[in-house]
């Protein structure tokens, strides 16, 4: 976990972890998308403005250490085009932030940072089925400019009320402008992968014991494994294309990150490695688990097959005998002998024994 990171958690001990979501429906004429709008100046926050652009004017008015943190959930292309004629925003940036589904990356236009995160979250289920939703996904898109960072959420988790609060109990960390918040949203969204994945696990741990049960093939669903697999590729869509966006924030030269808050993301960029590798792990051990299962109902299948053709063969001898004395012909041998009925018996009685105690021997029954 990252410097910024740990220092967020022991903020959160020292008030007895405390988790309050500061956000909160804005008073504003932007309408519901806003979430909080919120003045920084040195690290500390201000009192608020009874707008947007006036949060925007004071911080401009007095220049030098401040910044505005709007935040916004699912606008519409009307809410943000005025949000994006406010701070100056590039139209395709800013098509992209209207419209979810995005791939991550980062982008520079002149001196605003584009940045998309995929966000995911993990769906408690009391059993894995065929059918259960394991890993759900949304986005966060950050304008980060010299003076302001604009993040735009869609989805229905992902809330960074609580990443706020954590930031505004660092004013140090804070002071040091939007770079910190971009940072500190990029180490929020790694941090939640390592949290899904950890999740997962227990998900490919439970359907692995139950591929190598007693029960077997008969005590697994091949349905499961398959529905894990397709969750695991929408976390694996929404992790492993961050790794360039990253790789680019911790060691290419940007306009408002310095290098000291570079290190920073090269730290995010290595727990994100890790979770690739996580996820990397874990599909090729579904595969492996997919393989054996498919090989145990192979098994089954030819064990019931051996065990269909050995009492097929045992009830083929009765089915000779009294064939043969079926046929009604009157010369026919011991047909009349008073001891051929218990004869024909006991040799059915007979034949059937060696053949069934044949086929135990061998494995068959």
């Amino acid at each position: 976990m990252s410097m910024v990171g740990n220092l967020r958690k022991v903020a959160r001990l020292a008030r007895g972890g405390r988790r309050v979501d500061l956000s909160h429906p804005a008073r504003s004429p932007l309408g519901s998308a806003v979430v909080n709008c919120v003045i920084y100046r040195d690290g500390v926050r201000q009192e608020a403005a009874p707008s947007v652009e006036e949060s925007v004017a004071r911080v401009r008015k007095r220049g030098g250490h401040g910044f505005v943190w709007l935040g916004l959930h699912e606008p519409t292309e009307p809410e943000f085009a005025r949000v994006a004629e406010l701070f100056g925003l590039h139209p395709l940036a800013v098509e992209d932030a209207v419209h979810a589904h995005q791939r991550p990356k980062v982008e520079q236009y002149g001196d605003v940072l584009f940045a998309i995160f995929k966000t995911v979250s993990y769906v408690e289920h009391a059993e894995l089925t065929a059918t259960s939703e394991v890993v759900n996904t949304g986005e966060i898109m950050v304008f980060a400019g010299p003076d302001f960072v604009v993040t735009v959420r869609h989805g229905r988790h992902g809330s960074l009320g609580p990443l706020r609060e954590d930031l505004e109990a660092e004013p140090e960390q804070l002071a040091k402008g939007p770079a910190v918040v971009l940072h500190a949203i990029a180490d929020h969204v790694v941090d939640d992968y390592l949290t899904v994945t950890d999740a997962v696990q227990n998900d490919i741990d439970q359907v692995e014991t139950s591929v190598f049960s007693p029960r077997g093939a008969r005590g697994a669903d091949a349905g499961r494994m398959y529905q894990l697999k397709r969750e695991l590729l929408e976390l694996k869509r929404a992790v492993v294309p961050l790794g360039r966006p990253l790789h680019i924030l911790a060691t290419e030269p940007m306009r408002f990150i310095a290098p000291e808050i570079q290190a920073y993301f090269r730290d995010v960029a290595d727990h994100l490695s890790r979770v690739t590798e996580q996820i990397t792990a874990f599909d090729g051990l579904l595969d492996s688990i997919l393989q054996a299962h498919l090989a145990q109902v192979s098994v089954a299948q030819n064990e019931d097959m051996r065990k269909i053709t050995a009492w097929a063969a045992i009830i083929a001898v009765p089915t000779m005998v009294c064939g043969v004395y079926g046929m009604n012909f009157d010369h026919m041998p011991e047909l009349h002998w008073r001891f051929g009925y218990p004869l024909a018996l006991t040799v059915i009685a007979v034949s059937c024994f060696v053949i069934h105690r044949g086929f135990k021997r061998n494995g068959w029954l």
